[in-house]
């Protein structure tokens, strides 16, 4: 007599599933109303809570509602709610004292290791999940794993355990307690480990199941980690950007796999919200250094050298505060170019509080904004948002260009390499080609900064030694203060 197991998973329908489902349903329109939110400042918060409702309601149904079939009628519900609910607890305090006690300047190392923590929970469903079907495929003879579920779990453990080891060594960089490796050897190391990965995920799936033979997925998962530390590694501190959005897309994907092998409506679609913003983000970041992901994965810029560059006069101009109260003070136009200085000095209030100034006395302040300024995506739209600058202030890139020659005084704050004229006429300058704010176009500039060391892609600045430009050293926020007490007085 042949027996038949059948390995697929049966659906039935319940007032606790339907239920669920229909939970499942109004939490995945609630993130996607959510992020539709985020697209606008004036918005944005509102959006973070629509989209925290859905995922509270979603968690909150799958406690209460989530039943498992036992027998014909009778369900069975989740087990050690207890201890669910005490990690929810010890997670939730955790995340929101972490929150509010993180200052703006790390802001990027907290949003890697939060991302870094969802690769993490996607790379351990995956752990748990592949002994039991395992089990299951063993069951039955001369069969492997070839199958949707045994896949999304490799994915998931791959691209999981990838995002999680990318966001440390992110975090790590960030804080500046990692520094670069630059090693071409690394790129190598780098695609042996990737081809590597698939590779056994091809052996998995096609390889007769074993009840209780598990040292392939921790094989897997060591793999994983290990390529997500080497993938990050050599990549330059200029980059970080990019990479970040890479990593919340990986993410993002690898709890889209969750919700495939759960046949969860809620994580699949925060997934693919996820996965496809970071995507999409990912490439802006790309255009808005005139480079390729590839690129950026294995020929980051961040660190090296910079080229022969141009030759010329070397000689630094400075400004005096008084002289620089002045010439803003009978402005008409003034554009502020804000950089990672800006954050590590804490001067946006400063910065607002100059704008207001100006504003009262007829002349016209905003800010122009590069994409990739800061230390991740949006870094000085957060950090001007906090100071309360109206949104209209801020311009992007090409607007500011656009208008550059009417700007009668360009203050940089805190800014290097998105305003460094190498990108426009040095070809051998390892950022030639990127887009940046053509400052130098400008009837005035003057440049805030601490000293006259590089910035993150540690280049030469020629803006500094241009002939229009001026030199305003110190702490950007102790200067922003004198400077503004300076006007005051005028």
């Amino acid at each position: 007599m042949e027996t038949i197991v059948n390995l697929t998973k049966e659906i039935t329908f319940s007032p606790y599933l339907s239920i669920l489902e229909l939970s499942y349903i109004i939490a995945s329109v609630l993130f996607i109303l959510g992020l539709k939110k985020l697209s606008h400042p004036d918005t944005a918060r509102s959006g973070n809570l629509w989209a925290a409702a859905g995922m509270a309601m979603a968690i909150l149904f799958t406690i209460l509602f989530h039943k498992t079939k036992v027998a014909e009628g009778m369900y069975e519900g989740i087990h050690n709610i207890p201890w669910i609910i005490v990690a929810l607890i010890i997670g939730s305090v955790t995340g929101w004292m972490a929150a509010k006690k993180v200052k703006m300047t790390a802001m990027p190392q907290m949003v890697s290791l939060f991302n870094g923590m969802g690769g993490a929970c996607a790379a351990l469903i995956s752990l748990m999940e592949f002994p039991g079907m395992q089990a299951r495929l063993a069951a039955v003879p001369a069969t492997n794993m070839l199958n949707g579920e045994a896949l999304a779990i490799l994915l998931g453990l791959m691209i999981g355990g990838v995002s999680f080891a990318g966001s440390m060594i992110a975090f790590g960089k960030l804080d500046e307690r990692i520094g670069d490796f630059k090693n071409p050897i690394v790129r190598y190391i780098n695609l042996s480990f990737l081809f590597l990965l698939l590779a056994f995920v091809v052996f998995i799936m096609l390889k007769s199941p074993v009840a209780g033979e598990n040292w392939m997925i921790y094989t897997l998962a060591a793999l994983a980690l290990i390529y997500g530390i080497t993938f990050v590694m050599p990549i330059g501190g200029a980059d970080m950007p990019v990479v970040i959005s890479l990593l919340n897309s990986f993410t993002g994907i690898a709890a889209a796999m969750g919700g495939f092998l759960y046949s969860n409506q809620a994580m699949l679609t925060g997934g693919i919200l996820v996965g496809s913003s970071g995507t999409i983000l990912t490439i802006l970041m790309c255009k808005a250094m005139n480079r390729s992901l590839l690129n950026v994965i294995i020929g980051a810029f961040g660190g090296s050298s910079a080229g022969p560059g141009q030759s010329g006069d070397k000689t630094v101009k400075e400004i005096s505060l008084s002289d620089a109260a002045v010439l803003l003070n009978y402005s008409q136009k003034v554009l502020v170019v804000p950089g990672y200085g800006l954050a590590v000095a804490q001067a946006q209030h400063l910065c607002h509080e100059l704008e207001t100034l100006l504003s009262s006395r007829g002349v016209e302040l905003r800010y122009g904004i590069h994409p990739v300024a800061g230390r991740m995506p949006g870094h000085m739209n957060v950090l001007l948002a906090e100071a309360d600058v109206p949104y209209e202030k801020l311009l992007e890139m090409e607007d500011a260009n656009n208008d550059m020659n009417n700007i009668d005084v360009v203050i940089v704050v805190g800014a290097n390499d998105v305003v460094n004229p190498a990108a426009e006429n040095d070809p051998s300058s390892p950022i030639a080609g990127m887009p940046v704010i053509k400052v130098w176009e400008a009837k005035n500039t003057i440049v805030m900064k601490r000293s006259m060391a590089k910035g993150y892609a540690a280049i030469e600045n020629n803006l500094f030694f241009m002939p229009k430009t001026r030199m305003l050293f110190g702490d950007a926020k102790t200067t922003l203060q004198k400077l503004i007490t300076e006007i005051k007085n005028l």
